[in-house]
């Protein structure tokens, strides 16, 4: 964290900024305190597993795929166009991109990196588009099983196969793989790739995303935390929180046994198997509906902020 320098209010905003809401201690510091309670269970067991150099299939990937650091989570923030008033608000001025505003302390609309305006558009159409993608529920998870199709290397080592290899592959052949998400798809075997209806890139993303891939509804975390702390912190909780839910069930549909972890498989290579991975993809496509929205409205106040460099004094 870096320093905000010197005590000098701030003018009033530019026009075309939203007048900032203001909360008194009394409100924020519940919010806040609900934050920390909500996300402190899982940001002590990862940097406990951490500590002593353990490794978990199921968990980690939400901290490693997002490149998000576990004590960077309990960081609350009201996002934009909210500012802090009362006892306790200055502790603010510790985290970049905050300033003294008419009303209180919060995120400075001006500090906004411009370089990162068409990072911002493109995740606003991604999400956009996504949104108004019919979803699809037809994958039933081989993505994980095409990942160590035909190969001799796992990725998870430390978790044995609930299934033999022969066995993997013939239920990789008997099924269609849909996998639309490239992020997943280009971790396929090289023989696995080509039995995929699609082929995904990263380029055609926006194009090929939908949301009843259970990893374009974890990706909400990986949005949120990119906008932070431009969108409110509650809404990065929201999306781990559901993100944690669909990687279990991303996991137990997987062909790893992590029986001895607590998690039972879903046996998708079965049909009963693969109505339950319907219907958990069915109910994560629901609960991402209103995530993505808010995310959506983000993007969109970002963009809103006028366009102008303005240098930003730092310690």
């Amino acid at each position: 964290m870096t320093c905000s320098v010197g005590n000098t209010l701030r003018p009033p905003l530019s026009r075309g900024v939203p007048t900032p809401r203001t909360l008194t201690s009394d409100l924020w510091s519940p919010m806040r305190d609900r934050h920390v309670e909500r996300l402190s269970p899982w940001v002590k067991a990862q940097i406990t597993r951490s500590s002593r150099g353990e490794k978990h299939p199921v968990y980690d990937f939400l901290f490693d795929y997002n490149n998000l650091r576990p004590s960077h989570l309990l960081h609350w923030h009201p996002g934009l166009n909210v500012v802090l008033e009362g006892e306790g608000a200055e502790e603010w001025l510790s985290f970049r991109h905050y300033e003294r505003l008419p009303g209180g302390i919060g995120v400075d609309p001006e500090q906004f990196p411009s370089a990162r305006r068409e990072a911002v558009g493109w995740m606003l159409n991604l999400l956009q588009r996504c949104r108004d993608r019919p979803p699809q529920f037809g994958c039933f998870g081989l993505h994980e099983w095409a990942m160590v199709y035909r190969s001799p290397e796992l990725r998870h080592t430390d978790q044995p196969l609930r299934v033999s290899p022969n066995r993997l592959a013939e239920v990789v052949e008997s099924q269609p793989i849909r996998c639309s998400h490239y992020d997943a798809f280009r971790f396929f075997t090289p023989a696995a790739q080509p039995l995929n209806q699609l082929q995904p890139t990263r380029r055609a993303q926006s194009e090929m995303e939908q949301r009843g891939c259970l990893h374009v509804n974890m990706d909400l975390l990986k949005w949120a935390h990119k906008l932070t702390p431009w969108t409110p912190s509650d809404l990065v909780a929201d999306t781990f929180l559901l993100a944690a839910k669909i990687r279990e069930v991303d996991m137990r549909a997987s062909p790893y046994d992590l029986r001895d972890l607590g998690f039972e498989p879903i046996r998708i290579e079965t049909p009963e198997g693969r109505a339950e991975y319907e219907q958990h993809q069915r109910e994560f496509s629901a609960l991402g509906i209103p995530l993505r929205d808010q995310l959506i409205a983000s993007c969109e106040a970002i963009l809103t902020i006028p366009h102008h460099d303005r240098p930003v004094a730092r310690a």
